[in-house]
Parts: C-alpha cells; sequence; structure tokens
C-alpha cells in the first residue's frame, strides 16, 4: 500500500543550468511529470517548484528547489515541516559523481559524501535518515576538475545513457512508493544500460 512522499529533484535554477550534470535530480521529476501529466508551479512558501499528485494510488509531494544546490535543505527543510513527513518518508533524487553515467544507486541514510546538497537537506532536516536515488554522472578523474564538470552539460552519450537509467528509476518507483525498500534496491542497484 503506498504512503505519501516527498520527492525532492536537486538541481540548479535557470536555463543556464537545465542541461548540466548536476541537474539529474531536476531531469528525473521532468520525466516523472511528462509521464504523469504533470505541472509544476513556483511556490514561495517552500523556495521552488512543487506539485501535488496521486502517483500509484496515493498523493504524493514534488518539489524542485528555487535556490542553488548547496541551499537545497531550504526548500526541503519547508515541505517536510508544512506537511510534517519525517525524513523517512522523504526521497533525494541527485547527481552521483562516483556512479558511471547510466549507473543507480537507491539506499536510506548515511553521509553526504561531500554532495553540497545533501549536506544541506541533512542541516534542515536534523537527519540523514531519508531516502537518496543517486543517478551516476561518472567523475572527471581529478577533484581539482569536479566544480567545472558537475556544471557542464553531459556528452550525447552519456545523457542518453543517465536518460536510461531514469526510465529505470521510473519502473521502480511503485516499489518505493509501496515502501519496499528491498525489492525498489535490488531493481535499482542491479540495473546495467
Amino acid at each position: 500500500m503506498a504512503s505519501t512522499f516527498l520527492i525532492a529533484g536537486l538541481g540548479n535554477p535557470g536555463s543556464r543550468y537545465d542541461q548540466t550534470r548536476h541537474n539529474a535530480g531536476f531531469w528525473f521529476l521532468d520525466a516523472l511529470a511528462k509521464r504523469e501529466g504533470l505541472t509544476f508551479r513556483n511556490e514561495a512558501k517552500f523556495h521552488g517548484s512543487y506539485c501535488k499528485a496521486t502517483i500509484h494510488g496515493c498523493q504524493q509531494l514534488l518539489v524542485m528547489p528555487g535556490t542553488f544546490m548547496n541551499r537545497s535543505g531550504q526548500s526541503v527543510g519547508a515541505l517536510a515541516k508544512f506537511y510534517k513527513l519525517p525524513p523517512e518518508q522523504i526521497i533525494v533524487v541527485h547527481d552521483e559523481l562516483d556512479l558511471p553515467a547510466g549507473s543507480m544507486k537507491f539506499k536510506t541514510g548515511g553521509g553526504h559524501g561531500g554532495h553540497n546538497g545533501l549536506r544541506d537537506i541533512h542541516a534542515h532536516l536534523g537527519s540523514p535518515n531519508y531516502h537518496r536515488l543517486r543517478i551516476g554522472i561518472g567523475h572527471p578523474g581529478d577533484a581539482k576538475a569536479v566544480a567545472d564538470y558537475v556544471l557542464k552539460a553531459p556528452s550525447i552519450g552519456d545523457r542518453q545513457l543517465i536518460d536510461g537509467a531514469i526510465d529505470e528509476a521510473l519502473r521502480a518507483l511503485p516499489l518505493i512508493l509501496d515502501a519496499d525498500f528491498g525489492r525498489a534496491t535490488n531493481q535499482i542497484n542491479g540495473y546495467r544500460p
């Protein structure tokens, strides 16, 4: 039986960043919105673009923070507080440098791994116990090149791999919304492009 989740896709606002790797979380919500026929609207009190929708038989809350990545917690925290959702009912979808393009992982809890969006969400929620859908974008191979790398568009081939992973994640979404996290983890983590 599905329950209500807050699904936050992370990225940077503005057309300048639309196609950059750091916006993989936005790409996931864009794909979900297209599949479900959803429309996001700007909501100042939630600091982002927001949508309420019935997905898999239950109301879900979707948000793309309108702040820059390192302040993502402002939006996620405001929604969690308003709807009285514990971290266990929050799913954060974000880019992941430590996974190759086209792969993904689902996990619950853990550290932020240096991801500034997650770091801010930790701070606002006061807990790391939310779920993460980590979408691989690959790594430039040099830590000094990371800041530039995440703010550039992937190659056409890598974007196709990332879009394929997002499609597979959407197929696994009903398992997540049913809180069948074991099966969801197996399906998502076992995906190979």
